[in-house]
């Protein structure tokens, strides 16, 4: 097996600082153009499919993450609904998905993020739902809504972790993803990213620049088959997937090459 050459740095004080305030300013910018253009009528799917591929794309920039992407692209066209569940342990699990993946990718979401000045209401106005995860009415509520936008077409991603694991291992699953995928009969797309939590370690502002990451999507899962009473049965075996992604050597070059991109975007 071919071992990386230590490619990857520290950053240093000033260019945590520079990753800090580039990432804000890119955020800004692209959150005011969806508010602005939504403002006036003036906002589509599609904007808001390329606007968060750019945004992700930059994102990785300012950290030279280093892609490689692998396993069978799925095609969201084909008039199913599709759920997205992702191992959670960084920030850059969502750029790196969004830069990665095809589709009308959304994000389900904790509420608070909408109380962030600017960025909640370009969300709501680029269509990602919300879940309160502390009012079970509401998140009932919320999960209807979601169902909704999946029938619209949509593709929802979702961390069934429901919080950051600091290592890069999995979690326990929560259920409320699980019941979103029996209650629409979704397709289930398991997706594993591994080194992405050394990226920007949970919890920390130390960043690590020119990171590889690995993001691998496996085969998928029809949710259609699964009863409620066999709920369990369903989440057992997604985790089961994603981990066995996890578990895969890490293949990995000594240069640059075709399989690695920087932040370049999902056709």
């Amino acid at each position: 097996m071919l071992r990386l050459q230590p490619v990857t740095e520290s950053a240093t004080l000033a260019r945590r600082l520079g990753v800090v305030l580039g990432s804000f300013l890119v955020t800004l910018y692209y959150c005011l153009v969806v508010i602005f253009r939504a403002q006036f009528g003036r906002l589509t799917r599609r904007d808001v499919d390329g606007y968060t591929r750019r945004w992700s794309s930059l994102l990785l920039r300012l950290v030279r993450v280093r892609l490689d992407v692998q396993g069978p692209m799925p095609d969201f066209n084909d008039g199913r609904r599709y759920l997205i569940l992702c191992n959670h342990s960084s920030h850059y699990d969502i750029p790196a998905s969004f830069v990665a993946l095809p589709g009308s990718i959304r994000m389900l979401t904790k509420k608070e993020l909408f109380r962030i000045p600017f960025f909640g209401r370009a969300m709501r106005a680029a269509e990602f739902p919300s879940l309160d995860r502390h009012n079970r009415y509401q998140a009932l509520k919320d999960l209807e809504t979601a169902r909704k936008m999946m029938e619209s077409g949509i593709v929802l991603w979702a961390a069934p972790e429901g919080t950051r694991s600091r290592d890069g291992q999995l979690l326990p699953f929560k259920k409320g993803c699980f019941h979103l995928a029996l209650d629409t009969q979704a397709v289930i797309i398991p997706v594993a990213i591994s080194g992405i939590h050394k990226v920007l370690p949970a919890r920390t502002w130390h960043f690590n620049l020119g990171q590889a990451v690995r993001l691998q999507v496996g085969e998928p899962l029809d949710a259609s088959v699964y009863s409620v009473e066999r709920l369990d049965e369903l989440m057992d075996e997604t985790r089961a997937r994603m981990q066995a992604l996890l578990d895969q050597p890490v293949v990995e070059v000594t240069a640059a090459s075709d399989r690695f991109v920087a932040g370049q975007s999902a056709p």
